[in-house]
């Protein structure tokens, strides 16, 4: 009796060990070894448990129970389980697994590239127009037939045809006239600052886009491609609905509010008629300085995309040419001898980027004496190039080209350009001043800017535009001698007046007439010297950082110890605060800060415009009541010298290899003007990388 007791205990302890083994986290395939081994039993066959007496039972389950875990012995007591007998599956290999997965996630990118595509494809198909409906158009006869007038009895367009294909053209048709002449980086600004609806712009300008110039040497070696440098100027007025013009300004007649322009016919005659305006932004840029030297047509210049064409097509023919076999060898190193007259960043660039291609890219396809016998060769006045950057930096740029065989002639001044060989004057080990020739087959010039003869025209119109290299404006950028808000003048064509101590008289005389004195025999203490030098620094903004210590300019300007400042001594402080201020640089940097001026004074006056037509206010210097003076922000400067690149940002000046490069291209990347060139810059930059500058 007690023997069948303790074998029906040993199998309900088994049967127990089953759901254990059953209810762990380890696989089918240990359960069913633990089960069979557990039973003793064919997978076939199952034994039930016999009843037990109730007092043996409690026994059992008790004793089972102390021994057993807490987890099992919160579970009820299972029946008898079949256990499996088959083999254990083999885990696959970490090398399979990697395999499988690099597979199944490369036909995922396949499946998903191939949708992008079709997806494209019927993007690309939506893009087509299968044919035109005709439609009446309403178009104001003003604009078919304007009428004629002004000095000239020339035409006054006054409307334009598309005046009225929208109800938003049509509601801005009445608006104030607002006329910008010129597509360069300042008058491009102006337009995406400005607000639409407010005015009806029209742009002027003798091409249809916009170029960006810090790129433009790149472009010259086939680094860039040209059309990844323009953006139409059709595209950057859509968002105004505003017109453009390719034509040229001539004249402005400032009494009447008309702008003279031309444009060539059909028939190669010059048409004339004119624009009238509210309000003229002057941007049309400058040209080239030739500084009185000879032969300049002999060179090439880089200003405009077909500068870059040429200086293209130029290069490749003399390559060419040198490969003939007819070729003396002299002749041959005179075809491949590349100068470049002027030591600034378009010059640096230039001579950088023309190094690149011969060294990287010439080889490729040309013989190999070609590279042996080409010579690249820079002509700079200064004693450093760069010379408006960092001293640092124009010695790295330096160094540079001469690890690159870059020949650097430093305080050399050009003569004559004759059509085989430059003539220029350097000092000798003696002192002396000797004229040196250098024999060449491609020159470009870039020595600076000069006013072009639309903003020489204007100059001789105004008696106070006495600067000969830009026109003046005041520090709202208000044309000098033009009535107020209504000519503004911005870019390389234009120059901030500095001339504080002139404006001292109308400093004293506001003053003294708050204060109840005679402006001429006034004497300003130091509370009142506060006052003045916040008016200044206010009317020009660019005096703030040689106002700083108002207390020690005082005392030492106070030359009779009295206290305060009589007029004389006044006026010798603030011309010497003249003395310090500098012209603005004739840079992208500075004429886009000027547009995007222009574009929010402009927008603060449309909406002041309501308020001030309902006081009858619509005179005196509005500009200044409305919005504050320009002040020009110096970003820094940078410049690509040939694998390297040099940046004076901020006061900090550092330069690199490489990292330095990547970053140059960065920056102007940011600044290009819309997605479509950024994503042709990236595309050309690819390019290069993998296929050359061919």
């Amino acid at each position: 009796m007690s023997s069948l007791i303790l074998a029906r205990s040993l199998r309900h302890c088994r049967l127990t060990a089953v759901k254990y083994a059953e209810s762990s986290p380890r696989n089918t395939a240990f359960r069913s070894s633990v089960a069979s081994r557990a039973l003793h039993i064919p997978q076939s066959r199952a034994i039930p448990a016999p009843s037990l007496t109730p007092s043996l039972a409690s026994l059992t389950r008790s004793s089972w129970h102390q021994s057993r875990p807490s987890s099992i012995v919160k579970q009820s007591l299972p029946s008898a389980r079949f256990a499996s007998t088959e083999a254990r599956p083999r885990l696959k290999s970490r090398l399979h697994r990697i395999l499988y997965r690099s597979l199944a996630y490369t036909g995922l990118f396949t499946l998903a590239l191939g949708g992008l595509v079709v997806v494209f494809f019927v993007y690309d198909a939506s893009t087509y127009e299968g044919g035109h409906t005709s439609y009446d158009i309403s178009v104001c006869e003003a604009a078919l037939s304007p009428r004629r007038g002004g000095p000239k009895n020339l035409p006054i367009v006054d409307h334009f045809v598309d005046d009225e294909d929208s109800p938003e053209m049509l509601r801005q048709k009445d608006k104030p006239k607002l006329v910008v002449l010129g597509s360069g980086w300042g008058s491009v600004a102006l337009l995406k600052t400005l607000h639409p609806g407010q005015y009806h712009v029209t742009v002027v300008s003798p091409v249809n886009h916009f170029l960006f110039t810090p790129m433009l040497p790149s472009a010259t070696v086939g680094t860039l491609e040209l059309r990844s440098l323009i953006e139409p100027i059709r595209h950057i007025i859509g968002r105004l609905r505003g017109h453009f013009l390719q034509a040229s300004a001539e004249h402005v007649e400032f009494s009447e509010k008309l702008v003279e322009v031309s444009q060539l016919d059909t028939q190669g005659v010059r048409q004339h008629f004119y624009l009238p305006y509210d309000k003229l932004v002057i941007g049309v840029g400058s040209t080239s300085n030739p500084h009185g030297i000879k032969g300049l047509e002999h060179c090439n210049f880089l200003k405009t995309i077909d500068d870059a064409r040429q200086i293209r097509n130029k290069v490749n023919r003399m390559l060419e040419t040198a490969c003939l076999p007819t070729i003396p060898d002299e002749e041959r190193r005179r075809l491949l001898s590349f100068v470049v007259c002027g030591g600034g960043p378009t010059g640096v660039e230039f001579a950088a980027e023309m190094f690149d291609i011969l060294n990287e890219d010439l080889a490729r396809s040309f013989p190999k004496i070609l590279r042996n016998e080409i010579s690249v060769h820079l002509i700079q006045s200064r004693g450093h190039i760069l010379n408006t950057y960092d001293e640092a930096l124009s010695k790295y740029a330096e160094d540079r080209f001469a690890h690159d065989d870059v020949d650097v002639l430093t305080n050399a001044r050009v003569v004559e350009v004759q059509k085989d060989r430059i003539l220029f004057s350097q000092k000798n080990e003696e002192g002396e001043t000797v004229v040196k020739e250098l024999p060449m087959g491609f020159c470009l010039w870039s020595t600076g800017v000069a006013q072009t003869d639309f903003c020489k025209g204007i100059a001789a119109q105004i008696a106070q535009q006495t600067n000969q290299h830009a026109l003046e404006t005041d520090t709202h950028l208000r044309l000098t001698g033009t009535p107020l808000g209504d000519v503004y003048a911005i870019g390389d064509c234009s120059t901030v007046q500095n001339n504080v101590a002139d404006h001292l008289v109308t400093f004293l005389r506001t003053l003294a007439w708050e204060k109840g004195r005679d402006p001429e025999t006034m004497h300003v203490s130091f509370k009142e010297w506060r006052e003045v030098a916040a008016r200044v620094k206010r009317r020009f903004p660019q005096a703030s950082d040689h106002l700083r210590r108002l207390d020690r300019l005082f005392q030492e300007y106070d030359k009779d110890k009295s206290g305060t400042l009589d007029f004389d001594e006044l006026h010798e402080l603030l011309q010497q605060i003249d003395s310090k201020l500098t012209s603005l640089p004739a840079t992208a940097q500075r004429a886009h800060q000027q547009g995007q001026y222009l574009g929010r004074k402009f927008n603060k006056l449309a909406q002041a415009a309501p308020g001030l037509r309902a006081n009858g206010v619509d005179y005196g210097d509005l500009d200044d009541a409305v919005y504050k003076a320009f002040e020009y922000h110096h970003l820094g400067s940078l410049a690509y010298v040939g694998n390297a690149a040099v940046f004076d940002i901020g006061g900090m000046s550092f330069s690199g290899g490489l990292l330095a490069v990547y970053l140059w291209r960065s920056v102007y990347f940011a600044q290009s003007v819309s997605l479509r060139t950024r994503i042709l810059l990236a595309m050309d930059w690819s390019k290069r990388a993998l296929f050359g500058r061919g």
